[in-house]
């Protein structure tokens, strides 16, 4: 398939026939799998083959993660740059190295995939490795634009399939606790306000090195860019693709995607009804086509109804993130490193809990969801950030993109999951 191909438009399946049939196949359980497939998740030499697609920086790091397991083995790595899969065999010497993800799903031999790409093409990839009868993990944003989800969700209930997004706060140890002792026990009161924040995120900033001002003769440019629209080769739209929405959300389904995640897992609420946004690109001037700065304002229904926010910037001005639940009877604070509880009227923490450290890892976050991955592939229990968990939470950020693109307030339905017309 030659490079045409790469560049044309992915056909979706509507949301209703996404809506009538996962409904129908969310009854039938993982369990179903043929136990031919089972029995090839361990074979004789009691190995998990894995097959790693996107080999660049955090691609190699959680590949980094699936090797601290012994019964794990890198079977294929893949990337359309060949520098980089040089770097990836440096570390998975076994592996068989591939350009095309399409000759990693070929394999029989390999069980599951972790798929790192940029965002734009983990759709494509997700459905044909699900289609393909492989296991995946997935880095979020599960998707690149909102209609890309349902068909996601329902090649992995199709194919009766492990999917998990790397919304790595679902496996985390401290945000666990959290939720058990301040929203399963209503120890907040009613929530109406979920705060998030995130500034001075530096993977928005990236610059291309001298290595990649003239294309290298191993970077496939075409088959990069996949489903985007052609342009000439463009060291910057390579290295920083974050900053370009042709390839991803900004930082709003890069990172805000992570904090309403949480909120939806603290509030049992995963559908807002309706999504404000503004912002722009106010100081890096450099041809950069997602924001800089942003707010977006999202509504949750239900008999106590609450708002979510999230503030980003870029400027070097403010650094940090987290998010806080403010609640009738207190507010819980936390980030990726700890929480704080503040009863009603408290200035200082109540109750302060820590990131579970495991010796010897570091980014125990993302170690314990693949764990959690690799167990669920053995138990076939739908894993902590299953992809229908994922696919709400990229669509709530969705939302609020869409709302800064059209400039307006998005109403939607939360019972068909559809956009309101004007």
């Amino acid at each position: 398939m030659g490079p045409s191909t790469y560049n044309s438009q992915m056909s979706l399946n509507s949301r209703r026939d996404f809506l009538r049939t996962t409904t129908r196949l969310a009854s039938v359980s993982a369990a179903a799998m043929s136990a031919a497939s089972y029995s090839r998740l361990l074979g004789a030499n009691e190995k998990i083959n894995l097959g790693v697609i996107g080999v660049g920086e955090r691609g190699a790091w959680v590949m980094g993660r699936f090797q601290n397991h012994p019964e794990v083995r890198v079977a294929a790595v893949c990337d359309i740059y060949g520098e980089r899969v040089q770097a990836a065999k440096q570390k998975a010497p076994e592996a068989k190295e591939f350009s095309d993800h399409r000759q990693v799903l070929d394999l029989k031999e390999v069980d599951a995939v972790l798929i790192a790409t940029p965002d734009h093409w983990h759709s494509l990839i997700a459905i044909d490795a699900l289609n393909a009868g492989k296991d995946v993990y997935v880095e979020k944003p599960l998707t690149r634009r909102i209609e890309e989800g349902p068909p996601i969700v329902k090649a992995a209930r199709e194919n009766h399939r492990v999917c998990q997004v790397g919304m790595q706060q679902r496996s985390a140890k401290h945000y666990l606790e959290a939720k058990e002792k301040y929203f399963d026990s209503g120890k907040l009161g009613s929530i109406t306000l979920a705060r998030t924040w995130w500034y001075g995120n530096g993977a928005h900033l990236r610059k291309a090195p001298a290595s990649l001002l003239t294309q290298p003769k191993d970077l496939d440019w075409a088959h990069f860019l996949g489903p985007v629209n052609w342009r000439d080769y463009d060291p910057q739209q390579y290295a920083n693709w974050r900053a370009y929405l042709d390839f991803g959300g900004g930082q709003v389904t890069d990172l805000f995607t992570h904090w309403i995640d949480v909120v939806h897992m603290f509030m049992g609420k995963d559908l807002p009804f309706s999504a404000s946004a503004a912002g722009g690109v106010y100081n890096y001037q450099d041809g950069r086509t997602a924001p800089d700065t942003i707010n977006v304002l999202l509504q949750y229904p239900g008999p106590h109804e609450f708002t979510a926010t999230f503030e980003a910037t870029l400027v070097p001005g403010i650094k940090g993130e987290g998010i806080e639940m403010c609640g009738t009877e207190g507010r819980l604070w936390i980030d990726r490193s700890r929480y704080e509880y503040y009863p009603l009227g408290a200035k200082d923490p109540a109750e302060i809990g820590k990131v579970e450290v495991i010796p010897g890892v570091r980014d125990t976050l993302t170690q314990a969801h693949v764990n959690n991955f690799l167990e669920c592939l053995q138990t076939r229990n739908l894993p902590n950030g299953d992809v229908l968990i994922g696919h709400r939470s990229a669509q709530a950020s969705h939302l609020g993109n869409i709302s800064y693109e059209q400039r307006r307030r998005i109403d939607f339905n939360t019972t068909m999951e559809e956009i309101l017309p004007l």
